[in-house]
């Protein structure tokens, strides 16, 4: 018989393992050159300011995948929703229902907290992924695309205020 997944939040002790999935995530992404993140910003962003949450999958009391997420809020539907960040699972662990058990249980935590939603996003190349959600009914956003600042540019659009009143 197959044992269900147990998961468990993080703590702040555990922000070294958050960064090791972090890293890991990046790396079967291939954004491995992406990461500046360092245990210093992920304690103080996540445990200090709690702009985040990681829930961990476990196996016999091992971290084996983490999902971290935060809240949104739809105005169209008047209510919080939950955003995943990252959902990674070692490799050697896929296929064991750790994946659709983290999802399961932020689905649980949505639904316990009256959310309207549970969302994320997908590379446009990871077919094992895509294929897993559209296996769990999920739906991708068809006619929406993600626009992001960062760096200069947000930093530029912060102080662009002051000079289109001049």
């Amino acid at each position: 018989m197959k044992k269900k997944p147990e998961f468990r939040f993080a703590f702040p002790e555990d922000t070294g393992k958050i960064l090791f999935f972090i890293k890991n995530l990046a790396r079967y992404e291939k954004l491995e050159d992406e990461v500046v993140a360092t245990e210093e910003l992920l304690r103080e962003w996540i445990f200090e300011k709690k702009k985040a949450e990681v829930l961990f999958a476990l196996e016999d009391g091992k971290e084996v995948g983490f999902a971290l997420f935060f809240y949104n809020f739809s105005t169209f539907l008047g209510r919080a929703g939950i955003y995943l960040e990252d959902l990674f699972v070692l490799p050697e662990y896929r296929g064991r229902g750790y994946g659709k058990g983290l999802l399961r249980e932020l689905a649980r935590i949505a639904v316990e907290q009256r959310c309207g939603r549970l969302e994320w996003s997908c590379l446009d190349w990871n077919r094992p992924s895509i294929e897993f959600y559209l296996s769990l009914h999920a739906q991708p956003m068809k006619g929406w695309t993600v626009y992001r600042l960062t760096g200069n540019s947000l930093k530029n659009m912060a102080g662009s205020d002051e000079e289109e009143m001049q």
